[in-house]
């Protein structure tokens, strides 16, 4: 299929704060459209599944790309997303939070960061800090993996998947808010390998076993500043998880913490961490009435630190 991506990447950052409170979006997530007005089963549906904490348009990794992206080293891209929900019959109670489970046991997905970046997107002339996925530049508001054997099977099958769920893209999201022309035919192939219902446990849908210890990391998730030892409980509960399963292997549990703490990233991943840890400062430093930066600063954040070139647009 045909989309116009140029000056966009509405599904790789969240643009939510470039709206006045009164137009945000309304528990809209990614693959998901928002209820239609009086349709009450849907709408209860949506209320009764918050995300904790995190960005909009989260992408969930299978768990065979979250062992790849652990053995090159370069976990500090991952991140993990629990919701809290109504109904007791979905959760367990984990401290005064009813958080979404299976047999009893928390489920989270892992994603991919979104750090804060300086972006202009939808021919904006300032830029903004917004959150923005991990491997994209702000410069050219293109993917750094693109292409490669890293790049997630969920963004490849962007928008296909979410046609074919029926439900709106972000390139029709973005079309409404900021006009223009993303989505240019929705002709597609159905996507292969989407993962529902019971097949995704184990596989992008992981259940963590000791939910008492998780009581902390939630209040941590909830304002957005999951620790190094937060995300690194996840992945390394994801990368031990078996496919269509809720059961944890201990050893490959133990043997990914240990991955974990040694955490040396490839070569060619060395940027990621330092970079992601830049962006944060200098954010925080624009909080204290800076201005924001251009976008061509991830000249010096990201590609003198060796991220990956994009190809730039024809």
């Amino acid at each position: 299929m045909e989309v116009n991506c140029q000056g966009c990447a509405g599904c790789c950052l969240d643009w939510r704060p470039l709206l006045e409170a009164d137009e945000e979006p309304k528990g809209r997530h990614h693959a998901r459209s928002a209820p239609d007005d009086g349709d009450a089963e849907r709408e209860q549906a949506f209320s009764e599944r918050v995300p904790l904490g995190g960005s909009y348009n989260f992408v969930a990794l299978t768990r065979d790309e979250i062992r790849s992206f652990l053995e090159r080293g370069s976990a500090a891209v991952l991140t993990p997303r629990f919701w809290t929900v109504e109904d007791e019959r979905e959760g367990v109670e984990v401290g005064d939070r009813r958080v979404a489970a299976v047999a009893g046991r928390p489920v989270f997905f892992v994603g991919l960061r979104k750090p804060p970046k300086p972006v202009a997107p939808f021919g904006r002339e300032e830029a903004t800090w917004l959150p923005t996925c991990v491997f994209l530049d702000p410069t050219t508001l293109q993917c750094r993996i693109h292409g490669s054997d890293r790049f997630p099977d969920e963004c490849g099958t962007y928008p296909e998947q979410t046609i074919a769920l029926d439900a709106e893209t972000e390139c029709e999201r973005v079309e409404a808010r900021f006009g223009g022309e993303r989505l240019l035919e929705r002709d597609h192939d159905d996507p292969d390998g989407l993962l529902f219902g019971p097949q995704a446990l184990g596989a992008k849908l992981f259940c963590h076993p000791r939910p008492d210890e998780l009581e902390g990391m939630f209040d941590r998730l909830e304002r957005g500043e999951p620790s190094s030892a937060d995300r690194a409980e996840c992945i390394a509960v994801a990368a031990a998880s078996s496919p269509g399963t809720v059961a944890v292997s201990e050893p490959h549990y133990e043997r990914a913490l240990e991955r974990l703490e040694g955490d040396e990233p490839d070569a060619g991943d060395a940027w990621i961490r330092p970079a992601i840890d830049d962006w944060c400062r200098r954010r925080d430093r624009t909080r204290a009435n800076e201005a924001v930066p251009d976008p061509e600063l991830a000249a010096v954040i990201e590609d003198r630190r060796g991220a990956p070139e994009t190809p730039g647009w024809e």
